[in-house]
């Protein structure tokens, strides 16, 4: 099993080397997207009352709550993989989905399977997938969309078809401007009645099945007014002209073997059947739609998203995007407390300017963010760590999550596990005054704020601004360090709430060195963390 990474800084992590090989990119010449490309409009079903997710969709809202959207908190990895494939499976008009990364992986495949048998009983699939990890997928893709009731795009796709991650990246340099604007929205809407959101993209370590490491994340089950203006943010990056269908790629990777001579791609194989996917258990999600009633809170919410325009949009004095912008001002808004959960927290200019702003109306800030020694990302975090003792002389509480090794459990689903998992935080959670919560996909840093396309759902309810809370007070998650000055101010110190010790150094996995990532820190820009 691969070591656990997350794509989101892969272009800001390979900056070097793809300077380093700048020479052999200008040799390669330019490559570029096939033009003209043939995408046909399409948008959300609406005429969808008479399915059984529309009624029980209906069934579950109380008449009080008709202009309030229903919502449920997915914290646990094993439910929220099983609430989607509940989803898809009781589909009986359309499947819309938007990842950033749909792995070819245990998971990644069955999830596929599981589009594949929809659209093979008459479901619309629509799948859309940001391109940058797409790596050596067209055939499968492509092999997908060729079914019948299946469609499947690629976004803001690399010129560069063929060869490793790093070789694409680096032969696809010469639109660099485009290329590192990300999809990383999550999405899934099932006959256009409930929806998915969150922080998960599609792969084991997401869903806590990954023998070498996991991320502790957060999805948000919704209904309601909610899952319409999902379905119209959905439409407008299914049609905007960033969205590539997979077959006009595949020809285009194509022409690009015959005309450097090498051997075409082999076939794709089929996706796992969905015939091992994990049971559900009695009061799954899966049980309570078949019964045609789900247990949900129905409260005000806002869907706030950046718009796929914004690709295109290189403009380095352009405000933060939609979805930042949000968030600054609900922390502005905050009279009493704020909690930020995220795994890379980079404020920048305009959340240090929220911070001294909550601050000074002392109003109680707490950060849960990974250490060095729980990241995948050490390079971003050395760009949090140039703002740590800063926000602890204003008072903000920081906290790091601690590598905590857990074994999996007798009988556990994950025994292909070899030895322990280690949980690092990847949930994107804001909650403001016990009454607030923000759930979405959108990290506190500046590449989610003006590089990435992000999402967030805005909720008013006080039972699931706690419930949120919650999760992020039990289990594994409060296994974290405190940190505090010490040395009269002079250095930042870890206190190990668990066993009181204090660490005057940055902890580190054994046999970790930062070295690498703080220097190169010092030379990307801020913008690329």
């Amino acid at each position: 099993m691969r070591a656990i990474s997350s794509p989101q800084r892969a272009l800001a992590s390979r900056v070097v080397a793809v300077l380093a090989v700048a020479l052999a990119i200008g040799l390669a010449g330019c490559a570029g997207l096939p033009v003209p490309v043939e995408r046909q409009e399409s948008h959300a079903i609406g005429d969808v009352a008479g399915t059984s997710l529309a009624q029980t969709a209906a069934a579950s809202r109380p008449g009080d709550a008709r202009d309030l959207s229903g919502f449920r908190l997915l914290p646990e990895g094993d439910d929220a993989l099983e609430a989607r494939i509940a989803l898809i499976r009781r589909a009986e008009k359309s499947v819309d989905v938007q990842y950033y990364l749909i792995a070819n992986d245990r998971t990644g495949r069955q999830f596929l399977a599981e589009l594949a048998a929809a659209a093979a009983r008459g479901v619309r699939v629509r799948v859309l997938v940001d391109d940058l990890y797409a790596i050596r997928e067209d055939a499968l893709f492509a092999a997908l969309a060729g079914q019948p009731g299946f469609e499947l795009r690629l976004f803001n796709p690399l010129p560069v078809r063929g060869g490793s991650f790093a070789s694409r990246v680096a032969f696809s340099a010469h639109q660099f401007s485009r290329i590192n604007h990300r999809m990383h929205n999550k999405l899934l809407i099932a006959d256009n009645s409930f929806a998915i959101t969150g922080g998960r993209n599609i792969g084991d370590e997401y869903f806590d099945r990954s023998g070498a490491a996991h991320f502790i994340d957060m999805d948000l089950l919704s209904s309601g007014g909610a899952v319409a203006a999902l379905s119209s943010l959905f439409d407008e990056f299914w049609n905007s002209p960033y969205a590539y269908p997979v077959e006009s790629l595949l020809r285009a990777r194509q022409r690009e073997d015959a005309a450097r001579g090498a051997s075409p791609a082999p076939a794709p194989a089929e996706p796992d059947s969905a015939d091992d996917a994990s049971p559900f258990e009695p009061g799954s999600l899966a049980d309570e739609l078949a019964g045609g009633r789900v247990a949900l809170r129905f409260a005000a919410a806002r869907v706030i998203a950046d718009r796929p325009a914004q690709i295109a949009d290189n403009d380095r004095s352009r405000p933060d995007g939609p979805v930042m912008r949000a968030h600054l001002e609900l922390l502005g808004s905050a009279r009493s407390s704020i909690l930020v959960a995220t795994p890379y927290f980079v404020p920048g200019p305009g959340g240090l300017a929220a911070l001294r702003e909550a601050r000074a109306k002392d109003v109680r800030f707490t950060v849960l963010t990974n250490s060095l020694a729980t990241t995948d990302e050490p390079l971003v975090h050395f760009g949090y760590a140039r703002y740590r003792m800063g926000m602890l002389r204003l008072g903000v509480e920081l906290h790091e999550l601690m590598p905590t090794l857990e074994a999996p459990a007798p009988g556990d689903d994950a025994g292909e596990r070899h030895g322990a998992s280690l949980g690092r935080l990847h949930a994107k959670l804001v909650v403001v005054d016990d009454r607030w919560v923000s759930i979405g996909s959108m990290n506190m840093d500046r590449r989610s704020a003006r590089s990435n396309t992000e999402s967030t759902i805005l909720i008013d309810d006080p039972v699931l601004a706690g419930e949120a809370s919650a999760f992020l007070e039990r289990g594994r998650v409060t296994s974290s360090y405190a940190l505090r000055l010490g040395d009269r101010g002079k250095r930042v110190e870890w206190i190990d709430r668990e066993g009181d010790s204090v660490l005057r150094a940055e902890p580190r996995r054994a046999g970790g060195s930062g070295l690498k990532p703080r220097l190169a820190s010092f030379f990307v820009s801020e913008e690329m963390l």
